[in-house]
């Protein structure tokens, strides 16, 4: 009997020693997941990164140029608005008199069509 309880002795201890074993794959199987779960995860943050950084470069290059545009149309404008105010100077008095002439040197005439009565 003793060598009956022996073998079952070793049968348990054996048994023990298998879960024992299952476990611990189990938990370097969970481990090896986290890391490659980690690795994926710093992975995916880097190209992210790196395409953000890119996206933002092409944005700077459009928006840079449209920022020149802009200034451009602005000092264009300014210098159109300074023409227009420098000409108005210069032209307003002559204008004046040309206007005022018109309105008070009235000359009556007949006009072409006009019959008279008979």
């Amino acid at each position: 009997m003793t060598s009956q309880s022996q073998g079952i002795q070793q049968l348990l201890q054996a048994e023990k020693r298998a879960k024992d074993k299952l476990e611990e794959a189990k938990k370097r199987k969970g481990k090896r997941l986290k890391q490659a779960k980690e690795e994926a995860t710093a992975e995916i943050d880097h190209y992210r990164l790196q395409r953000e950084k890119e996206f933002r470069n092409k944005e700077t290059n459009v928006m840079g140029s449209q920022g020149n545009l802009s200034a451009k149309i602005e000092e264009q404008t300014t210098e159109a608005i300074r023409n227009l105010t420098s000409s108005y100077h210069r032209n307003m008095e002559s204008m004046m008199k040309k206007l005022l002439s018109t309105i008070f040197d009235i000359n009556p005439e007949i006009h072409p069509n006009f019959r008279p009565a008979v």
